[in-house]
């Protein structure tokens, strides 16, 4: 799970954007997937939304041709992703710094300048203009006249306008030229060196590709390859997972026939080898303490078939409901959903010794899967590291007991933080809580290649083409 608990979510009390004033000539207003796409970088901006939450329920709000959904999905992701080199060279062109000016302000600008800098198929003069529309549906009008001359501007300079050098100004590179809040690039310059950070921030600004897992209860993945290349002419089998298969940039699954058939389901290579780590065998009894939204739980129930059982707790019982969802889809049942926090006793629900595999795949910074979510660069804070490492080992101790003599446990993350990933791991050990990092052969064959010298999993967006994750399997001493 990459998000904090819901406690952790919000930094202050959200607000409500200025209402939309009718415009009494509609030619006057921008395009809808303009106007969307402003909503929802407002919402992230003021309140501190999730852009894909706010994002999915815009467009549910909305009745939005294809095209016009897949283009307000590129602005809000491209303008978040990017808004860190947009304000650099906003900031050579607006007379006061970007913070001076109101939220709304501060969106409107960031999504005119990317589209000027980074859509080409978006002529200059009409991205400054659906940008001033922009101001005036939104009700603010007196943002018309700064919007047109700073954007004007831009489409004429910003070529022209020099980044810090990888080479004199490594961190000043990562946090102006690659996006990167600066404290994040400092770090990542420092544990990595200057050429790798900058390979990391550049793959983290990329689009990943849609990758699928095979439901091995219904197809292997060779049978639904050949299937799913006539409908997404780039898929290809994924080169670390054995049941991953890449389907490129092509259309939504979700309309899929085979995902409608439960023959698949969404989720990145790295996720699934988190999964193969745990080594789920048919007739298992199986533990997910953080299951929602569930891909992990419904991938350890599809290993275990029918003869075994997964339990998968969550907190929240609206992303719990996903995973009963998910697995009615793939026809899994002998998968169980149960709201329960696993940072209390776990007896109840859970007696203790009496799982074959657990897997505490806990709330983190999300740092690894910035491709996907580009807004939580600009939400996760340093100081979020010790908070959330408190609660991943309270997780991790807990389910810790439940783990039967002989089995095995995985703690996994999708960051790439030190703090919540091997020093998490290490204080539960110096706990003595009787557990070891099981030994490089007794990880399954997918696995380990991927293992470091430690005996964890690591996978890197720029080393790997995944998501970041870490995974540490551990055994229970004899």
């Amino acid at each position: 799970m990459s998000r904090p608990p819901e406690s952790r979510r919000r930094r202050g009390r959200p607000t409500t954007g200025p209402a939309a004033p009718p415009v009494a000539n509609r030619r006057e207003r921008p395009t809808l997937a303009r106007r969307v796409a402003l909503r929802v970088l407002d919402r992230v901006e003021r309140s501190g939304a999730y852009a894909d939450l706010a994002l999915h329920a815009a467009l549910r709000q909305e009745d939005m041709h294809a095209g016009d959904r897949a283009l307000a999905t590129e602005l809000v992701y491209g303008t978040l992703r990017w808004r860190g080199r947009l304000d650099y060279l906003l900031g050579h062109l607006v007379d006061r710094p970007l913070t001076d000016l109101e939220p709304i302000v501060r969106s409107l600008l960031r999504l005119g300048a990317y589209q000027i800098v980074f859509l080409d198929r978006v002529p200059a003069a009409t991205a400054v203009d659906q940008t001033v529309r922009s101001a005036r549906a939104a009700g603010v009008e007196r943002a018309a006249g700064l919007a047109n001359a700073v954007l004007r501007r831009l489409a004429r300079e910003h070529a022209s306008i020099p980044f810090p050098s990888l080479e004199d100004d490594p961190v000043g590179h990562v946090t102006h030229a690659l996006s990167l809040p600066e404290w994040l690039a400092a770090t990542w310059v420092e544990q990595l060196g200057a050429a790798e950070a900058a390979s990391l921030a550049r793959s983290l600004n990329g689009v990943p590709p849609l990758t699928v897992r095979v439901n091995r209860q219904r197809a292997t993945r060779e049978e639904l390859l050949d299937e799913l290349r006539g409908r997404f002419p780039e898929a290809e089998a994924a080169p670390y997972a054995p049941d991953a298969i890449l389907l490129g940039h092509a259309g939504p699954p979700g309309t899929d026939p085979a995902f409608r058939e439960g023959r698949f389901t969404v989720q990145d290579e790295a996720s699934q080898l988190v999964v193969f780590a745990l080594g789920a065998e048919p007739g298992q009894r199986v533990l997910d303490v953080c299951a929602a939204p569930g891909t992990k739980a419904t991938a350890l129930a599809e290993a275990v078939g029918p003869s075994g059982s997964v339990l998968a707790l969550d907190r929240h019982a609206r992303r719990l409901d996903l995973v009963a969802r998910d697995a009615r889809r793939l026809g899994l049942d002998w998968l169980s959903a149960r709201v329960y926090d696993a940072t209390g006793d776990l007896a109840p629900v859970a007696p203790a010794r009496s799982f074959d595999r657990v897997l505490v795949d806990a709330p983190c910074s999300g740092l690894g899967t910035l491709r996907r979510n580009p807004d939580a660069r600009w939400r996760v804070r340093p100081e979020d590291f010790e908070s959330l490492a408190s609660i991943q080992l309270a997780l991790l101790e807990r389910a810790a007991a439940t783990l039967r003599p002989g089995g095995a446990l995985v703690y996994s993350t999708c960051t790439l933080s030190p703090e919540e990933n091997e020093a998490v791991v290490r204080a539960f050990l110096a706990g003595g809580s009787g557990f070891r990092v099981a030994a490089r052969e007794t990880h399954p064959g997918a696995v380990r290649p991927l293992l470091d010298g430690d005996g964890f999993l690591r996978c890197w967006p720029h080393r790997h083409g995944t998501d970041g994750f870490f995974a540490a399997r551990l055994e229970r001493n004899p």
